[in-house]
């Protein structure tokens, strides 16, 4: 069965969500007839990377907000992170544009390690600093998880991985996503957030019940609770 989930690598909400999908698969007795599938989203497509601005910065000067408060929802979520055994380090995170990294993740993926490589590029943006914009850096973090060097540098400008990410962009459109991390399961199913581990549970029981047996449409079982995200519009 296939978990398809859109998500970029500078939404918080994204990696926290991983969390905790994770933590209910760990629980089900079919995990391992389970396939994981990352889809590339940005939440701002036209970010300028700008290694002299804090993330606190670009954030008041794009919502409106004062730095402090900035600061004060960095703080807020790094708290709901320690939850799920995550580390953030806002003060650390570095305003890069992301298409570049969502090159790489789609050539991770054609070598089996889109998991892996999801997973490294969250804790480089979230808890390292990491310049995620930078190819020597990009390239380093794909060797980490045991990809070429040359491939991964070559896939940092290919056209071919660029029309993978517009194509996982277009498809977002056409479900309707508005917001991220987004998880659809077995082609029908739909979570929308960091949801608690027990909605995405109960996701995978229901979508496990019917798997491959239905004509693909999304039926929202994210439940009553507004599960934390970002949304289109850069608001988390």
């Amino acid at each position: 069965m296939k978990i398809e989930i859109w998500s970029d690598i500078m939404c918080p909400f994204c990696y926290i969500g991983k969390r905790r999908l994770e933590a209910a698969l760990a629980e089900f007795p079919h995990k391992d007839d389970v396939e994981v599938v990352w889809k590339s989203f940005l939440l701002n497509p036209d970010m300028k990377t700008d290694l002299d601005k804090s993330i606190a910065q670009y954030l008041a000067e794009t919502k409106g907000w004062t730095v402090e408060q900035a600061e004060e929802a960095g703080n807020q979520v790094t708290e709901m992170a320690k939850e799920d055994g995550l580390e953030y380090h806002f003060d650390k995170v570095v305003v890069a544009n992301g298409r570049v990294a969502h090159r790489l993740l789609q050539y991770a993926k054609t070598e089996g390690k889109g998991d892996a490589m999801k997973e490294r590029l969250f804790k480089a943006y979230f808890t390292e600093g990491a310049h995620t914009a930078d190819p020597d850096t990009l390239v380093k973090l794909a060797v980490e998880v045991g990809l070429d060097a040359s491939k991964a540098r070559e896939s940092l400008d290919s056209k071919e991985f660029d029309l993978l990410v517009t194509q996982d962009i277009y498809e977002s459109h056409q479900l309707g996503v508005r917001g991220v991390p987004f998880f659809v399961l077995n082609e029908k199913y739909g979570v929308s957030g960091a949801q608690p581990k027990e909605t995405f549970a109960q996701a995978l029981e229901t979508s496990w019940k019917d798997y491959a047996q239905e004509k693909p449409t999304v039926q929202d079982l994210s439940g009553d609770g507004d599960g934390a995200a970002c949304d289109v519009d850069g608001n988390c």
